[in-house]
């Protein structure tokens, strides 16, 4: 699965569908793994992501062509298009090289084996589009891989974020909470913003704050693997402005409309 090139073992990669997602997964990579990813992205419109040539990444139209080039191949278009990709590919795919990664929700490893195959190994991975500035979390199942090639898929996805393997049956569980949950966080630091500006600061300014302030956050949680609430704790005196404007949020709903909003989302996929 890897080739020699400027005297380095590098993996080659093809990227199929180089929309949002397939574009933030190549810039990520190609940003942290310069030196160990080759990567090829495919676009009918060619033009519309030439820019990313300068940046090393190979930018064709031909789906067959990224597959011959290539060893992992990752499907980022939309999941009613997978299927018609495979059956477009498959007569180029070699079980002996070839790994298949789809970022598609929803499309389990059974339906696409009835294109690929038993042999071909076939993941389902779910990051979201922070894989541009390589803060992604993608979530990562299988039906029985070897280790080695396991390894292999964790690896590059770690080179853009974390990731974390699950079930099979969470995976559309997992675009709700990591995926669609980008968006969810972007509209809480825009709520933030808001405030921000209500209470005397520019738009500029309240925007920064909020965004270092939820990724500090994120981060408090993250390094020193503790609870919300404890940290919660340690900025809420009493009788403070932080509790009176955490219990004015509660009275409002802000914890129930966040979780009735991610199960929507969950009932949603699932209909």
């Amino acid at each position: 699965m890897f080739i020699v090139h400027n005297n380095r073992l590098m993996q080659r990669i093809a990227i199929i569908g180089c929309g949002n997602l397939g574009r933030s997964i190549a810039e990520g990579l190609a940003e942290s793994g310069k030196d160990e990813f080759g990567i090829t992205v495919t676009r009918r419109n060619t033009a519309a992501i030439a820019d990313l040539v300068p940046k090393g990444i190979n930018v064709i139209r031909d789906n067959s062509e990224a597959v011959r080039s290539s060893d992992m191949i990752i499907l980022a278009v939309k999941p009613y298009n997978v299927d018609q990709v495979l059956s477009e590919v498959n007569g180029e795919l070699d079980a002996s090289r070839h790994v298949i990664v789809s970022a598609a929700s929803g499309v389990s490893i059974t339906s696409m084996r009835k294109q690929v195959g038993d042999k071909i190994p076939v993941f389902r991975a779910m990051p979201n589009t922070a894989t541009l500035v390589r803060s992604s979390i993608t979530c990562i199942s299988h039906d029985g891989a070897d280790a080695a090639i396991v390894d292999s898929v964790h690896n590059l996805f770690n080179h853009v974020g974390r990731s974390v393997e699950i079930r099979e049956d969470l995976m559309e569980a997992a675009t709700v909470l990591g995926a669609c949950g980008i968006a969810y966080a972007m509209r809480f630091i825009r709520a933030m913003t808001q405030g921000g500006i209500q209470i005397g600061f520019s738009a500029e300014l309240a925007s920064l704050i909020a965004s270092q302030t939820v990724k500090g956050a994120a981060e408090l949680l993250l390094q020193g693997q503790s609870h919300p609430e404890s940290e919660i704790d340690k900025v809420t005196t009493p009788k403070g402005c932080t509790i009176v404007g955490l219990n004015e949020m509660e009275h409002a709903g802000f914890s129930s409309s966040l979780i009735k909003g991610i199960v929507s989302s969950f009932e949603e996929i699932g209909s």
